[in-house]
């Protein structure tokens, strides 16, 4: 159930397209809070603001914050112009935004009888942590690539969460975001997965295509109940619209969870039970004992996919370049280096697809 409470601003920490990042005061004392300025209005010191301490009370890794529901007095301007999709319908946050593939947009000629990716790499990954290092290997191979983020909906709604995807826009790693299903505040909208792929290659001109849902995860350690399971989806909807399908395998030796070390369940079940498109997998060419589990691992994923084995030289040096930081369920590059690896290799993977 939600957790309410009635707080005051303190101070603005900083914030980033479509984000603020606030210290509140509550009874219980201080806390940091995030508020969504097109949803909710921009706070400022002083003002009295309406919080959920849901995920702050429950400690969450991603999303410990409390989030700001209502500035009462500093409410946003009522939106103007088209736009008839209603995302996170039927809560109390629902919002009207106009997609990329609705009747009233520009681009809905584009889309209306589009079919095709026209060949375009899409590449498939678990976790939205898997983006920066999947564009890292990328760009160490072929510079100067156009590529398009796909966000699904399986974590966070709004991309205004995402410092990285913020960030990476701002730095020109992205040429944009498309927020599909749920999920919302991209530079495109669409309503499927598949829509957006095609307003990633039609509307966006993109090279490459990534696909991930937004930060945080949610698992509950059983074989189907997390949400990466739409992994596999996206694997299907790039194979039926004519893209290069890359499935990303999620490594990780930091990870001491049986169903998570070497090559994670997660991939195993979404690609291996999920997808029924056939894609190539990159397996890391990693060293020693774990790097024989994690290719061990993968071969169950040959009967339908195409296993690429892939060196992993110089991909930390490239990772090194990442104009964000490089952080996994808490782990960072030193902490989980093969989670890393194993991304950037399906970049590096996807730049030789590319003609």
């Amino acid at each position: 159930m939600i957790r309410w409470r009635k707080g005051e601003v303190v101070r603005i920490r900083r914030e980033w397209p479509g984000a603020v990042e606030l210290d509140v005061t509550v009874p219980e004392g201080e806390c940091r809070a995030l508020a969504y300025p097109p949803l909710v209005g921009r706070p400022e010191p002083g003002d009295e603001v309406l919080l959920n301490t849901t995920a702050l009370a429950m400690g969450l890794g991603t999303g410990g914050y409390a989030m700001v529901v209502a500035v009462p007095n500093r409410l946003p301007e009522d939106p103007v112009g088209p736009g008839h999709l209603v995302k996170a319908r039927y809560t109390p946050l629902q919002a009207t935004v106009q997609g990329a593939d609705e009747q009233d947009s520009p681009f809905h000629e584009r889309l209306r009888e589009a079919d095709s990716l026209d060949g375009m790499p899409v590449i498939v990954a678990d976790l939205h942590s898997a983006l920066a290092p999947i564009l890292c290997g990328l760009y160490a191979a072929r510079a100067g690539v156009r590529v398009a983020y796909v966000m699904q909906d399986g974590g966070a709604l709004p991309v205004w969460f995402s410092m990285a995807a913020a960030r990476l826009r701002e730095t020109g790693w992205l040429a944009g975001v498309v927020t599909v299903g749920q999920s919302f505040g991209g530079d495109l909208e669409a309503v499927t997965v598949h829509t957006g792929l095609l307003a990633a290659r039609h509307v966006l001109e993109a090279e490459v295509a990534i696909v991930t849902q937004g930060p945080g995860n949610l698992g509950t350690g059983t074989r189907w109940g997390f949400s990466g399971v739409a992994a596999g989806e996206a694997v299907n909807a790039a194979g039926v619209l004519r893209g290069q399908p890359v499935a990303a395998l999620r490594v990780s030796e930091g990870d001491r969870r049986e169903r998570h070390y070497g090559v994670s369940h997660h991939s195993l079940t979404a690609y291996g039970r999920v997808a029924l498109s056939p894609a190539q997998v990159p397996v890391p060419e990693l060293p020693g004992e774990f790097g024989v589990r994690v290719r061990d691992q993968a071969e169950l994923l040959a009967v339908r996919h195409r296993l690429v084995s892939v060196p992993v030289d110089g991909l930390r040096e490239a990772l090194e370049t990442s104009p964000v930081r490089l952080s996994t369920m808490g782990r960072g590059l030193d902490e989980d280096l093969p989670y890393f690896l194993a991304s950037a290799a399906a970049g590096r993977l996807t730049a030789s697809l590319l003609s």
